[in-house]
């Protein structure tokens, strides 16, 4: 006497998130707003961004706070998630200013 039984593989069901991407991984946990965040925060400290060195999009993070080209090998200090924080530009641009007016 044989029970026959549905074939219950891993082919037969879906291998792709339509919405949740990257936070599919936490399931139902931790509720729908919080995972919408840590997505966009997800998805931004995993992207490559352009070296301002060697011009190549080969910067990646490497801990909080440390990126690195692996195109020219230089080491960059940044925000915990992104390369660029607007904090810095913020920064950049204030000692852009004071270095032309004392230029002229």
């Amino acid at each position: 006497f044989s029970i026959a039984r549905k074939n219950h593989s891993k082919d037969a069901m879906g291998k792709h998130t339509k919405k949740v991407h990257i936070t599919g991984k936490y399931g139902v946990r931790y509720g729908a707003s919080l995972r919408k965040q840590i997505k966009k925060i997800e998805i931004t400290q995993h992207a490559k961004y352009t070296c301002g060195f060697c011009g190549k999009d080969s910067v990646k993070r490497d801990a909080v706070g440390i990126w690195t080209c692996k195109g020219c090998r230089k080491t960059i200090a940044g925000g915990a998630y992104t390369m660029n924080t607007p904090a810095a530009a913020t920064v950049r641009s204030a000692i852009r200013r004071l270095r032309e007016t004392a230029e002229a």
